[in-house]
């Protein structure tokens, strides 16, 4: 059962929506169907609807739902620092009185950024150096799970791949027959060392070519692919660069493309991205949980500010296929998502109708996201009727019996539990 000091600590919570312009627009948008089941909120259908933010991250933070005791518009955030008990000792030890995770929901109209995100060092380096541009000292590990199927750009291609990049004509121009030559030459023989210098080298070339150089190869490759596309099937990633350049026309980042991995996750599959590692999300809907932190080093696709310059110098140049988590099964009904950061996992809970689960008691804080149906939580004595668009904040060590009469589907993120066993 759970521990009687926190059942009166679990809270319910009013999420805050980010309108950026890549969101879906209106109704189409779960993020807007959430916001209106959230807090009552009229949704524009002219408006985009991006992100459904769950935490306490100061460009985004959730609140306490009115009726709970704690007086309107209390932050989650100052009420954690009231009751820092809440969190375990184990939590509030390592990253003190705040979560060290901040969870989301996605609605993907248009691409993305192609961005970073900086490591801890490299994040209290820049918001020495460029506070104005930098606002945030923590690094940003991330995790998507794909709701419908949800596509992305993510990491750099092989050795194999990178040389039949490099016979584009378009690309050879923007990045020079040298930096070409330099990848088309290295062989299976050669050290990573300087396979990740030769990719580094011509990656760098091609981010920095002027905007001039770079509308001029982008308006020929489209016209290329044009007439080509009467004479052969085009490729995916020709394909996704001609639908990227309406996006963004004249943009560095549509060129770019070819030099990432291309991926499609299924619903229910997920994507971890560590720190320094280049991607851009394209479309689709997901669930998204991070380290509490807003910081993004941006090169292409956004009418945002650039930092090509830190962009290129910061990444791994891993190259290779990303590894796509599916989840494990923690019971019949829930599946845990563990990426290898220990601030966060996620997990997807989906109950049939007159089903019930248990999520046990553990040593750190959770979040519940209720996203369709509805169901009873039962914590300790007390019980409180859950529907869609609910998101509660549960303490450490509190037990949650679930039951519905309606299909249930309802996600948790909370502290990696390997962070309680042992060290990742």
């Amino acid at each position: 059962m759970a521990k009687a000091a926190n059942v009166d600590k679990v809270k319910r919570l009013r999420g805050w929506v980010q309108n950026y312009d890549w969101g879906r627009c209106g109704a189409e948008a779960q993020v807007a169907r959430l916001l209106a089941l959230n807090s009552g909120a009229e949704v524009k259908p002219d408006r985009p609807y991006a992100e459904f933010w769950m935490g306490t991250h100061d460009s985004g933070p959730s609140f306490l739902a009115d009726g709970y005791g704690e007086g309107q518009n209390v932050g989650l955030k100052e009420w954690i620092r009231k009751n820092p008990n809440v969190l375990g000792h184990k939590v509030l030890e390592k990253w003190g009185p705040d979560l060290p995770f901040l969870f989301k929901v996605l609605s993907v109209a248009k691409a993305l950024s192609i961005q970073a995100h900086p490591d801890k060092e490299l994040a209290k380096e820049l918001l020495k150096l460029k506070p104005n541009l930098y606002k945030d000292g923590n690094h940003k590990p991330e995790m998507a799970l794909a709701i419908t199927e949800f596509r992305a750009l993510c990491g750099f291609i092989t050795l194999e791949e990178l040389k039949g990049v490099l016979d584009i004509p378009e690309i050879v121009e923007l990045v020079g027959n040298a930096s070409a030559k330099q990848v088309l030459d290295i062989d299976k023989q050669d050290g990573a060392e300087k396979v990740k210098y030769a990719l580094r080298s011509v990656f760098t070339q091609l981010m920095s070519a002027s905007k001039e150089m770079a509308t001029k190869s982008i308006a020929k490759l489209k016209s290329r692919l044009h007439v080509e596309s009467q004479l052969r099937c085009l490729t995916e990633k020709e394909q996704l660069v001609l639908h990227l350049e309406k996006q963004y026309p004249g943009d560095i980042g549509v060129i770019s493309a070819f030099f990432f991995n291309y991926v499609k996750l299924n619903p229910g599959e997920a994507l971890y991205l560590g720190a320094n590692e280049p991607h851009a999300y394209l479309s689709g809907e997901c669930i998204e949980c991070m380290a509490t932190s807003d910081n993004v080093v941006r090169a292409g696709l956004t009418p945002k500010h650039r930092d090509i310059q830190t962009l290129c110098s910061m990444l791994t140049y891993k190259q290779g296929y990303p590894d796509i988590l599916k989840g494990f099964p923690l019971s019949p009904y829930i599946t845990r998502y563990l990426p290898p950061f220990e601030e966060f996992e996620v997990d997807c809970c989906i109950l049939p109708k007159g089903a019930s689960t248990v999520f046990p008691a553990i040593p750190g804080p959770s979040i519940f996201l209720v996203f369709l149906g509805k169901g009873t939580f039962r914590i300790g004595s007390r019980e409180d009727i859950v529907t869609e668009g609910d998101v509660l904040f549960a303490p450490s060590n509190t037990e949650i019996t679930i039951t519905t009469s309606s299909e249930l589907q309802l996600y948790r993120a909370g502290v990696n539990s390997r962070f309680f066993h042992t060290s990742l």
